[in-house]
């Protein structure tokens, strides 16, 4: 039976992305910051582990919880969007976007690569192609673009780290999505979402190099 792990499960992508691999027959590894979300995520045949990404302690306790596991994938979809406005950031926001979506992953790849390793699998990050440097016509939304490029950066050393090792590095944008961050007049469900991540991996050629691609599997530039 496959195995994935899905970081940041509590709702949206990340709980759909549960429910249908789950549905697929796989088995799956799922975190989520609240108890309730994790007694959630129980009821649908995930194995839920409590996990707040800006904890160092609780990931270091999360990857001795995952020691010896192997991930056919593994998504680090916890993210945070942060101000509504561009206006001058203070220290807070700057810290809440910048740990939650920089910092954590910086703490969290490295850690959950050896273990896709080990089945040549597929490590991937919910990025956005905000993130994009070659493809930015608007500067909206600025503490979370430089976030989200300064994700891409750590999942390209990531590639060159454990791309040898048979690790697929991916940092995907999911389509503007209907969930709590993306709003109500987004383009896409969830459920869509979700679904075009899981056939896009699944069809994904093995790579040492990263990739920066849509859900659906179309190719951004860096």
């Amino acid at each position: 039976m496959p195995t994935a792990l899905i970081i940041g499960a509590s709702r949206g992508i990340g709980l759909e992305l549960v429910r249908q691999y789950r549905a697929a027959g796989w088995r799956v590894i799922a975190t989520a910051r609240q108890e309730a979300d994790c007694e959630t995520l129980g009821a649908l045949g995930a194995e839920p582990h409590r996990l707040d990404v800006n904890d160092v302690d609780a990931v270091a306790g999360m990857g001795w919880k995952l020691d010896d596991e192997q991930l056919d994938v593994a998504i680090l979809n916890a993210g945070v969007y942060g101000p509504r406005h561009d206006g001058f950031p203070v220290q807070a926001d700057f810290d809440n976007v910048m740990h939650t979506n920089v910092l954590a992953a910086m703490r969290l790849l490295p850690m959950l690569a050896p273990l896709v390793a080990s089945r040549r699998g597929k490590l991937a990050v919910l990025s956005s192609r905000m993130g994009s440097l070659s493809e930015r016509h608007s500067a909206v939304g600025s503490l979370y673009r430089a976030s989200k490029a300064a994700l891409n950066s750590v999942l390209i050393d990531t590639a060159l780290t454990f791309g040898g090792h048979g690790v697929t590095c991916v940092a995907f944008h999911p389509g503007w999505v209907r969930t709590d961050m993306g709003g109500a007049t987004a383009d896409i469900t969830p459920e869509e979402s979700a679904a075009g991540i899981r056939d896009t991996l699944a069809t994904l050629p093995a790579s040492d190099k990263a990739t920066y691609i849509t859900y659906d599997g179309k190719a951004i530039g860096w």
